[in-house]
């Protein structure tokens, strides 16, 4: 994904305007292979290593929520204070390691007969997502 108009499309169908900081950005989040789980203070910190350029949380912060409301990715809010994104947008489940505050992908297959008996007067079920939280062992 070398091509800098895709992220420029993607930016400009969010709503932005295609700057270099949201270029960068676009492309730290979308020139991958592998799926990409991040909180909104990860990214600052990995595009301030990346690019030796301080990229402003307000620009950060703005960006990925456009992207988010436009359906580039996912928000997977762990507590009251803590949001993880992802950049796999399907319908999956997670592992929250609480040692590393790493979230790693769970396979739907790997997650059998969910039974949800309590119903919503006027609500259907959207879609189940099990965040199963982890830690060490010892």
């Amino acid at each position: 994904m070398e091509n800098n108009c895709i992220f420029i499309e993607k930016l400009r169908s969010s709503g932005l305007r295609p700057t270099k900081q949201r270029i960068k950005i676009c492309k730290l989040l979308f020139d991958r292979k592998k799926t990409f789980h991040f909180t909104i203070n990860d990214l600052s910190k990995i595009l301030n290593k990346e690019i030796r350029q301080k990229v402003s949380l307000a620009t950060i912060y703005n960006t990925i929520h456009s992207f988010k409301k436009k359906g580039y990715l996912k928000e997977i809010s762990v507590n009251k204070d803590k949001s993880y994104f992802d950049t796999n947008t399907s319908n999956h489940h997670h592992f929250l390691d609480m040692n590393t505050n790493e979230l790693i992908d769970l396979k739907s297959e790997d997650v059998h007969n969910i039974k949800i008996k309590k119903r919503i007067p006027g609500k259907k079920i959207n879609s189940i997502e099990v965040l199963v939280k982890i830690e060490n062992s010892n």
